[in-house]
């Protein structure tokens, strides 16, 4: 077996995500394309000093930003570079590891992060650190409204694909955690909530994230929705845990897959010309939320987010709701400033 499909293994084994796994595939694949044009090997750049191994990683990053390693016509952002630098980091780590003759990178310095949990537990983290990633750019994901959800929704063929949109957007479940509710043991249909269960093992490969136990109640005209698919695909459902399954033939019955899901809204997509993805959902749930009055913490938590760093990235605040707000303010506050002996 060779030492990239070892590493695949060992991280399937360690309980990563199957969305993770196979980032970290793309990622070696475009890596080992690099190593191929310059006619090296690993062990070649573990024993390059280090200024070599620090222009080889950095020219690495620059090799990926300028798209050589895909046919698409758009290249990746800073951040998306960086990202795949720091898979392929992990990656030498394990063939450190694995193999205890080899040298460590030179490049990746010690250091250590400090902070506390939500609950205020302190705590400090040992990283690696590589000096030499592309500067970080800020990234705020695309986002949907309530009048392309309702256009979706009419579009719509069947009670199941109606229920998925009205979930994804209610719950701001990932799309892996949507697809692994089992409607025995998931739902709670006195309080009308929909928990997370981390599984590693459904049938349809899908799972939360970071082993995650979370619930988050949804609405009654939703809920009523969930009872009538029920109802309408109680046949079907009998013989299986999952609340989503395929609806037609060859895999009639089956648990549903992202590809199936994927599938469906690009096929709304060429309806109603409206693209919406489960991401794009997710985030109008964050947005909704606080439009709403959540506060930051409790938006990240009903998100299943580690850091509130990254919750702030799902908010949006467009110029019409900041000149509303405007407006509102200074219409509450007329007299702010005693300004009548200037006019």
């Amino acid at each position: 077996m060779k030492i990239q499909s070892k590493y695949l293994k060992h991280k399937s084994l360690s309980n990563c995500s199957p969305d993770t796994v196979k980032r970290i595939a793309y990622a070696l694949t475009y890596y080992l394309s690099y190593l191929d044009e310059l006619e090296i090997e690993e062990k070649t750049v573990l024993g390059m000093k280090y200024s070599e191994q620090f222009e080889h990683f950095t020219s690495f990053l620059l090799w990926i930003k300028s798209g050589k390693h895909t046919d698409r016509s758009t290249n990746p952002d800073n951040n998306t570079c960086n990202a795949y630098l720091g898979l392929v980091f992990g990656f030498y780590y394990f063939l450190v590891v694995e193999y205890e003759d080899l040298p460590s990178l030179k490049i990746l310095e010690q250091g250590s992060v400090s902070g506390s949990t939500m609950v205020g537990v302190k705590f400090t983290k040992n990283i690696s650190l590589f000096k030499g990633y592309l500067p970080s750019e800020e990234h705020y994901g695309n986002t949907t409204d309530k009048s392309s959800i309702q256009t979706l929704l009419d579009a719509c063929t069947c009670t199941r694909n109606q229920l998925l949109l009205l979930l994804l957007a209610e719950t701001g479940f990932r799309i892996g955690e949507i697809l692994g509710i089992r409607y025995a043991e998931d739902i709670d249909y006195e309080t009308k909530s929909l928990r997370v269960i981390f599984r590693p093992d459904n049938l349809n490969r899908s799972r939360a994230k970071n082993a995650e136990y979370r619930s988050i109640k949804v609405s009654d005209h939703t809920f009523d929705l969930l009872l009538y698919y029920l109802s309408e695909n109680r046949t079907l459902l009998k013989d299986t845990e999952y609340l989503f399954i395929n609806l037609h033939k060859p895999h009639i019955g089956r648990p549903m897959t992202r590809n199936g899901v994927y599938s469906f809204l690009y096929t709304l997509e060429k309806i109603t010309s409206i693209k919406a993805t489960p991401h794009m959902l997710r985030h109008y749930f964050a947005n909704e939320r606080r439009k709403a009055g959540w506060d930051l913490l409790m938006i990240s938590r009903a998100l299943g987010h580690k850091h509130i760093r990254t919750t702030e990235l799902y908010l949006h605040i467009d110029e019409k709701e900041l000149k509303d707000a405007s407006e509102q303010f200074f219409e509450t506050n007329k007299d702010i400033y005693d300004i009548s002996e200037l006019i």
